[in-house]
């Protein structure tokens, strides 16, 4: 079994932001692979795909952003799953809009839920997917810009990146981290492939605990 921990915060008011990327690629493949709904342990929603003789566990921590490591701390413990066998998704500020990187270790790059999963697991040495959302506006807040919605064109743009980064966990999980990396880290990002343009939206949900 492996695992795969897509990030963000829980709650209606955050889907469709920028920091919960990561859960929207485990519903890409859960909802492809026909997976049971989810069940909640371990401060987490998990359910099971199976993807060529592979059983995959998708794992979605409830513990908002900044203490995701928790949660995934007490499935790896439980599924006594080794640190190979993790695959981390979550949004990244750094990497142009629709970009994918997927790296086999690492520092968190200011991503907190990412740190706090290497402090909770005493290591930075697994496997993550970066999903780029670029930077924010002129002196728009970091974390008030990962709580915000997309615009039209970049939801569109980013909607082709989910479906392509719940690929490249498919690739992972089937070829091996080095074959996944030749093959997302050389690609363009999405809004490249469809000449669409980004924009910026200011339609945000209510502030919460979490960036």
């Amino acid at each position: 079994m492996k695992i795969v921990v897509g990030l963000g915060n829980p709650g209606a008011k955050y889907d469709g932001t920028r920091h919960n990327v990561g859960f929207d690629v485990l519903d890409t493949l859960a909802q492809k692979y026909l997976a049971d709904p989810p069940r909640s342990k371990f401060e987490a929603e998990m359910t099971e795909v199976s993807i060529g003789g592979e059983r995959l566990l998708l794992v979605a921590p409830q513990t908002f952003m900044n203490l995701s490591g928790r949660a995934i701390r007490q499935v790896m413990d439980f599924y006594k799953l080794e640190i190979d066998d993790l695959l981390l998704v979550c949004d990244d500020l750094n990497l142009e809009h629709g970009r994918l990187r997927l790296r086999a270790s690492g520092s968190a790059g200011g991503q907190k839920g990412l740190q706090n999963t290497i402090d909770q697991l005493g290591t930075q040495k697994f496997a993550r997917l970066r999903i780029g959302i670029g930077r924010p506006p002129g002196r728009m807040d970091a974390a008030a810009y990962v709580l915000k919605r997309f615009s039209a064109a970049d939801r569109e743009t980013m909607d082709v990146t989910i479906r392509e980064a719940a690929d490249a966990v498919v690739l992972w999980a089937t070829q091996g981290i080095q074959q996944a990396m030749n093959t997302i880290n050389a690609s363009p990002p999405a809004d490249e492939k469809s000449s669409t343009g980004t924009g910026t939206s200011e339609e945000s949900p209510n502030e919460g605990n979490s960036d």
